[in-house]
């Protein structure tokens, strides 16, 4: 059933089609009409008042990550909207479906340096994965509709839609629409590519898969599980990655790249195969991309085509959700066997593992247990630690003969909590 709304009104029930119940924001002059309306409608959402709108994109996007939902989050023209520039950046980055409602001078005022009027339409387009601006009240609610789909599908993103003061005011005929239910994406998935990728597989002696963020995007953690057993391969990630795959698995040795374990690096340094399964190889994971997994062949699995072969040559790819690509390629591929790999990067788990200083230090290699001396105090002179084998090569890691062994942050956590 069609009825009479004002812009605002529509604002607030696109947001109930598409399941929003909470949003972040702090009010200004050009988004009142749209507050006037939530605070009539408060019974329906929850408004969390942020003290600053950076810190409203910010808990859109966290909100976003912790719910599987689309974060929403409210800023005025201006200043407020030029404010949620770095919450939506970190949401591109990462890949979180946010999406940003900012007001702006009414459309006769626009283009005309009025006050508080910032082209945020044009300051977002780099970080964003698409924006609006509306200036025909017709055009609001299947531009909201558009603003979500385009967040959630394909690799997720922030979407910004800005508003103009009046048409938050004008009348319109609005009717309720249920949203289409999001399809992962399948379509660009290639036979040749999934008989390639298997053939791939099945050669390969020494595979390695490093796991992404566009796993967890995708929910793929079952499909995940049962890939790295078909493959009978050890598991790495990313900090994105994290969650995807167990922690407590026999198979998992850790974070790979600068952030992660020598076992990770050691492994997939030696691996003739490295499976990335949503991740974009960023450069702290890759290091000097000239010499990272060099004895081996990338297979890169994503959603998006933009990432391959972006920041290192691969062998072969698959575009397409992961979790999409990997139920295809589980249902195709034999068990593989890799006892004696699977072996090789167990030794290096035990060799180079993590030491908790938290726990009983005498546990520990000998060498390490020059860390345990630091922190009681023994020693004071950096000539002490020089003579010793240990540097500081930056403010933030510790190293004993080249060897990254604790961060000194948590050193200096681990003094602070009163230990000796």
């Amino acid at each position: 059933m069609m009825k009479q709304l004002t812009g605002a009104q529509i604002v607030l029930e696109c947001l109930k089609e598409q399941g929003v119940d909470t949003v972040f924001g702090y009010p200004g002059g050009a988004i009142l009409n749209i507050y006037d309306e939530l605070y009539k409608q408060k019974k329906d959402f929850t408004h969390i008042l942020t003290s600053h709108e950076q810190g409203a994109s910010h808990a859109a996007d966290g909100y976003a990550r912790s719910t599987g939902k689309v974060g929403v989050c409210f800023a005025t023209s201006g200043p407020g909207a030029t404010n949620i520039v770095t919450g939506l950046a970190t949401a591109n980055m990462d890949s979180v479906p946010v999406v940003a409602i900012t007001c702006n001078v009414g459309v006769s005022l626009l283009g005309k340096d009025s006050f508080q009027e910032v082209d945020i339409s044009g300051v977002t387009i780099p970080i964003t994965k698409h924006n609006f601006i509306v200036k025909n009240i017709e055009e609001l609610a299947d531009t909201i509709r558009r603003a979500f789909r385009i967040a959630k599908t394909g690799r997720p993103g922030p979407v910004l839609i800005d508003i103009p003061k009046d048409v938050t005011a004008a009348t319109t005929l609005y009717e309720k629409y249920k949203p289409a239910k999001i399809i992962r994406s399948s379509e660009y998935i290639k036979e040749v590519d999934i008989q390639n990728a298997i053939s791939m597989i099945r050669e390969a002696k020494r595979p390695y898969i490093l796991v992404g963020g566009g796993a967890v995007i995708s929910d793929a953690a079952d499909e995940l599980k049962e890939f790295a057993e078909k493959v009978d391969a050890p598991v790495c990630d990313t900090l994105m990655g994290k969650g995807a795959f167990n922690g407590t698995d026999e198979r998992y040795s850790g974070m790979l790249g600068m952030h992660g374990t020598k076992a990770s690096n050691l492994g997939v340094s030696h691996c003739d195969l490295l499976i990335a399964v949503g991740t974009r190889f960023s450069d702290r994971v890759l290091g000097n991309p000239k010499t990272f997994a060099k004895n081996a062949k990338i297979l890169q699995i994503d959603v998006d085509p933009v990432e391959i072969n972006k920041n290192i040559c691969v062998s072969a790819s698959i575009i397409g959700d992961v979790k999409a690509v990997l139920t295809v390629i589980n249902r195709r591929l034999e068990a593989q066997e890799h006892k004696e790999w699977l072996d090789t990067v167990k030794e290096y788990k035990e060799k180079y593992r993590w030491h908790d200083l938290r726990k009983n230090p005498d546990d520990l290699p000998e060498d390490i247990k020059y860390v345990w001396v630091f922190i009681k105090g023994e020693c004071t002179h950096r000539s002490w630690h020089d003579s010793h084998g240990w540097r500081r090569r930056n403010s933030n890691i510790l190293y004993y003969n080249d060897e990254s062994v604790l961060a000194w942050r948590e050193i200096e956590e681990f003094k602070s909590e009163g230990n000796k």
